[in-house]
């Protein structure tokens, strides 16, 4: 391998490993977000039972 494939193998590395430093964390937040509002949609579903609803003793 010449000096100049080594040095192009490095900067494509770097170049890799940065995106992946931009990438990861905007995915993850995005699940987190989205486990976020999932929750909310559960407990606000759990606390306001839908008036056409049967009776739970029915």
């Amino acid at each position: 391998m010449s000096y100049r494939d080594y040095v192009m193998a490095a900067y494509a590395v770097f170049a890799v490993m940065l995106l992946w430093d931009y990438v990861v964390p905007k995915l993850l937040l995005r699940a987190s977000l989205r486990a976020i509002r999932q929750r909310e949609r559960r407990a606000l579903a759990a606390q306001s039972p839908s008036p056409d609803a049967p009776l739970s003793r029915d």
